[in-house]
């Protein structure tokens, strides 16, 4: 049961983190598109800090 529950845990730890790049990636490309370089750049220290 422990076994289990930490897989059950691991695999929600990996998918938060593929959610949270996948919308790191969205969010810089609309900041990308609209030219805010302040913006990106804060978005691309959040998204290393993240891999």
């Amino acid at each position: 049961m422990i076994s289990s529950r930490s897989q059950a845990a691991k695999k929600a730890e990996q998918v938060h983190r593929q959610n949270i790049l996948k919308n790191l990636e969205h969010r810089l490309e609309a900041a990308r598109i609209k030219g805010d370089e302040s913006l990106i750049r804060q978005l691309e220290a959040e998204q290393s800090s993240y891999q």
